[in-house]
């Protein structure tokens, strides 16, 4: 099935992007989850708006991605959640949650669906996550999850 990329897709392509992908996977997956469109001949035009979109709010060089890389590396990011009597969230640290939390400890704005989590936050301490910044740059951010 062809469809046409809403949002980035690692291991598939970026927004705008179009993509021959399995049946089941565009229909169960992408489709229900907004990250993709059906083609069309119509939705040709809406190529090309998601792709200048993505060049308003993607970092175009490498050098321009170090730079933000230094500066995400360089924050010391403090998050306060709730938590129980032994250390464990009521719930997990979102991907949302940490881009407030960056942008709050007065880094660069990140976009939340460029934060990988390795695995689900869920303790308090200290823990590490990837922000990918351009295909070849990718920041270590350290977060310290606090009790509120």
């Amino acid at each position: 099935m062809k469809i046409i990329l809403t949002h980035e897709v690692s291991g598939l392509g970026a927004a705008g992007d179009v993509v021959d992908v399995k049946d089941g996977y565009a229909r169960n997956y992408l489709i229900p989850r907004k990250l993709a469109i059906r083609w069309t001949k119509g939705g040709e035009k809406d190529v090309e708006q998601i792709r200048r979109a993505r060049k308003i709010h993607e970092i175009h060089t490498i050098e321009q991605a170090n730079q933000v890389k230094a500066q995400l590396e360089g924050v010391k990011v403090r998050l306060a959640v709730r938590s129980g009597d032994a250390g464990r969230l009521f719930g997990s640290v979102t991907p949302a949650d940490i881009a407030s939390a960056i942008k709050a400890s007065g880094g660069p704005e990140v976009d939340k669906r460029r934060i990988e989590l390795g695995a689900p936050i869920k303790t308090l301490g200290a823990h590490e996550t990837s922000v990918r910044l351009h295909p070849e740059v990718a920041a270590t951010v350290n977060i310290e999850v606090v009790a509120a």
